[in-house]
């Protein structure tokens, strides 16, 4: 079968919603550069389909740049004494939750490393205060955590959890982050799904030492897991961590991979991260017209914005409603609107 052909087959297939095997993922994947144009088409044209043309934000409050764990690449590791750390009390969360109200973000992103000076008592009562003095729709993104501590997030009003597994291959994974199991990631996506919440995972594309078949078994993950949210970004290792100056520009292999996420998973909400536009100025649109559908400003209080440092190059910069203003001309030049409903996955709940 010529080049051509295979490429059109693929593409046709993925994009009528039949089940890809492992090998037909490596090779959608692994296309020349001149069919990923016609793989971002097929993309665009199912989340038209399933999602619609609107855009739905999440506002993301980052409440402390603290963590426990040691991962290679991340600069919020606890070995990075340069860092300035942080951590925000209690009524600074929920003033900064006001402002995300204020802007018409229905939902926002509880953000931290993980750090446990925010026990279960403390992140329960954040969660209530904000549902009782805001009405959010709330979304944690806190790390791993036992089943009994998501059980009482749920039962205190959390909706929605991001929990990214980061990669396929459980080498990587124990290389990348020091003392961490793979198995343990994967039981506490099972646990919140089996509670009811709106789940996220997702993976890092441009990892030391990943190929294809990890890119295919990630892609797989997803699907197996049935997430409901799937952030999916660049590999960016920060200057101040053992893999510091390794090198990642492949934009286009990110937006497969985003391409081939929306294909295989059809109604799920991507988010366009704001590390896409550390490798292109047009890094983050370019991902909403290749699948993405979901973007998530940043209201962290300017004293401490600059302070979570996760990966260099951060774009964000401006307060919250400058930069969703920027953002909705920037939807708007590629015909794309902002919807401020909650944006649950929608064939699961409604």
């Amino acid at each position: 079968m010529s080049l051509s052909r295979l490429a059109e087959k693929l593409i046709t297939k993925a994009h009528d919603g039949n089940d890809l095997s492992r090998k037909e993922i490596v090779e959608l994947l692994s296309l020349p550069a001149k069919y990923s144009s016609d793989l971002f088409a097929a993309a665009d044209k199912v989340r038209k389909e399933q999602v619609g043309d609107e855009i739905f934000l999440r506002g993301i409050i980052e409440f402390s740049n603290y963590c426990e764990r040691n991962c290679l690449y991340c600069g919020l590791r606890k070995s990075n004494s340069k860092l300035s750390r942080y951590r925000m009390v209690e009524d600074e969360i929920i003033a900064t939750a006001q402002e995300v109200k204020k802007s018409r973000v229905p939902t926002v992103v509880l953000q931290s490393g993980e750090d446990s000076f925010y026990d279960t008592e403390t992140v329960c009562r954040l969660i209530e205060r904000i549902c009782t003095e805001t009405d959010l729709i709330i979304t944690l993104s806190l790390g791993e955590r036992s089943y009994d501590d998501f059980k009482a997030f749920q039962q205190a009003g959390a909706n929605r959890y991001l929990l990214k597994h980061e990669t396929a291959d459980k080498d990587i994974y124990h290389y990348l982050r020091p003392g961490c199991k793979w198995e343990d990631r994967l039981q506490c996506l099972r646990w919140l799904k089996e509670l009811g919440f709106e789940t996220g995972t997702g993976n890092m594309v441009g990892l030391p030492g990943q190929t294809l078949e990890t890119l295919a078994n990630d892609l797989l993950v997803m699907k197996l897991l049935n997430a409901d949210m799937l952030g999916i970004g660049p590999f960016i290792a920060h200057p101040g961590t053992p893999l510091a100056g390794i090198d990642n520009d492949d934009l286009d292999q990110v937006l497969r991979v985003i391409a081939a996420a929306r294909l295989i998973t059809r109604n799920t909400n991507i988010p366009a991260t704001t590390a896409l536009a550390t490798l292109h100025p047009q890094g983050r649109l370019q991902a909403l017209q290749a699948g993405a559908n979901v973007v998530m400003p940043d209201f962290t209080p300017d004293i401490y914005k600059n302070r979570y440092d996760i990966y260099p190059g951060r774009k964000d910069v401006g307060s919250a409603q400058d930069i969703i203003n920027k953002l909705e001309i920037d939807f708007q030049s590629i015909g794309r609107f902002i919807n401020y409903s909650a944006g649950y996955r929608q064939t699961k709940y409604h």
